[in-house]
């Protein structure tokens, strides 16, 4: 009878557990449409609608030449990029920043630079007044026309494919290394690539789809993140692929020499100037302006600095290793006297110069940059270094600079750190190896330490949830390339130094 008995209580309790766990559901039910309902309401209200172009043109405002030549200020839109606008050892640098400073000088005014952190925005902005002009290396598209008129292109450019080099790839012959890489357009099917949602390059490979008959699994990424730092992902080993156009894919192949950029995928498009289309004496003004100059030789000069000038000569250290007598290079005399006369190791100082032009005194880099050590053609001259100068001349100017850079790191109280935030700052500036130095305090991290403190936050300067961080005031820089810069001098420095006295 006790176990009938407990045998129906058991019953009853199941019952019970049956009902609430059903009552239960049904209110979690009713709290998720809540939730839903909630959400959907909280969008409506927080969320930007998207306009259509009609909207978005009807409400564009009204602000013309005449207002920008009162107001004194002509207002440009640009992207933190080697091709639009940058900092490079403290100067203000971009092929369109400097074809822009030219046109503003022509008009007389004042040149402002407004950074958009999401390229979603662009045309919105402009239409918005927030800006006078797009310049961000910007392909002229049939769907952009609709919101925004275009100068006169400045160049011609085809996109390219983004692709990462297998390891090993330096002591590959051209046709193994041609086997390792996708070297045909149909060679995309079943591949991974990602790229700009609002891009041209997404229109592209979806048109690449039907051409190949097959599909590419194309992974869309928001305004926020960068053609540039796609490319770095790229070359870190974090995508696979991602597209860009031609010129930019060429100026940062010169700092990430693993990355192929050598697979066309269009034709050449035109790349231009932005213009609201409720500017049109702007857009007049300019093409006007612009048909002149490019026919001129300071356009031409522009174009050559970013676009044609080779990084570095193609010495390696295998080569230099030939020279007899256990000679470095055949410039370790003027080495010597300049690292004597500033009280630095002459092995260390030839380590810089290496990385900078491999021995070579007549290389001109990225952004104009010349001779031997690499000075800026703003910075040579206040080191007794110009364009014309000879090889001991050069490196006792570079000398000069780097313990000139040494000395203003006077508060970094350990020798070999010092010398690390100098190398770092000849490399990129030091407006970035400050801002760096706040981005390390800031994240807990020690100001006065290179390794594993500042370094770390050269590398993230190139990250948009970091370069957008308010202590950081002069925007994105190539961290990467700082941070391999600094490791390499030194890694060969300490080798050098065990061969060479």
């Amino acid at each position: 009878m006790k176990a009938l008995i407990n045998l129906i209580r058991m019953q009853k309790i199941n019952e019970y557990l049956q009902f609430i766990l059903v009552k239960n559901r049904i209110k979690t039910i009713y709290v998720l449409i809540g939730i839903l309902l909630f959400t959907i309401i909280y969008d409506s209200f927080s969320s930007p609608k998207k306009k259509d172009p009609k909207t978005i043109l009807e409400n564009s405002v009204r602000y013309d030449l005449p207002e920008i030549l009162k107001d004194g200020k002509l207002t440009v839109l640009a992207e933190n990029s080697s091709t639009s606008f940058f900092i490079y050892r403290g100067r203000k640098m971009g092929f369109e920043y400097e074809v822009l400073k030219e046109f503003a000088n022509e008009l007389g005014v004042e040149l402002e630079i407004k950074i958009v952190n999401d390229l979603d925005e662009l045309t919105q902005l402009l239409n918005d007044g927030e800006g006078d002009i797009i310049a961000c290396n910007y392909t002229v598209t049939k769907e952009r026309c609709k919101l925004i008129d275009f100068s006169l292109p400045t160049m011609r450019s085809n996109q390219v494919l983004i692709q990462r080099k297998p390891k090993g790839w330096e002591k590959m012959k051209t046709y193994q290394l041609r086997e390792k890489l996708l070297t045909d357009p149909s060679q995309l099917a079943h591949k991974k690539i990602n790229v700009w949602r609002n891009s041209s390059y997404f229109q592209r490979l979806k048109h690449l789809e039907e051409e190949i008959g097959d599909t590419i699994y194309i992974e869309e990424q928001n305004g926020q993140i960068s053609a540039e730092e796609l490319i770095e992902m790229v070359s870190e080993g974090m995508i696979d692929y991602t597209v860009t156009e031609e010129n930019l894919a060429k100026i940062n192949q010169r700092f990430f020499d693993n990355i192929d950029v050598n697979l066309n995928l269009s034709v050449k498009q035109k790349i231009a100037f932005g213009i609201r289309k409720s500017s049109p004496l702007l857009k007049a003004s300019i093409d006007k302006w612009l048909e002149s100059f490019m026919r001129k030789t300071t356009f031409k000069y522009i174009k050559h600095k970013y676009y044609d000038l080779a990084q570095v000569s193609s010495a390696s250290e295998a080569e230099l290793s030939s020279l007899k007598g256990g000679q470095l290079s055949k410039y370790d005399t003027y080495f010597k006297n300049a690292a004597k006369k500033y009280g630095w190791d002459w092995r260390l100082l030839a380590s810089l110069s290496f990385q900078e032009t491999r021995f070579d005194p007549d290389a001109v880099s990225f952004g104009g940059a010349y001779s031997i050590m690499q000075f800026m053609p703003e910075i040579g001259p206040l080191y007794g270094v110009y364009p014309y100068s000879p090889p001991d001349v050069q490196i006792m100017g570079g000398a000069k600079k780097l313990n000139s850079d040494f000395n203003s790191w006077s508060d970094i109280p350990d020798k070999l750190q010092r010398q690390k935030f100098t190398m770092a700052t000849y490399n990129s500036g030091r407006s970035h190896i400050e801002d760096a130095q706040r981005l390390a305090e800031k994240h807990g991290l020690n100001p006065k330490v290179w390794d594993e403190n500042v370094e770390v936050m050269v590398l993230n300067l190139s990250k948009k949830e970091f370069y957008r961080d308010p202590v950081v005031k002069s925007g994105a820089a190539k961290g990467t390339v700082t941070h391999r810069y600094v490791r390499e001098i030194i890694s060969r420095y300490e080798m050098w130094s065990t061969l060479y006295h």
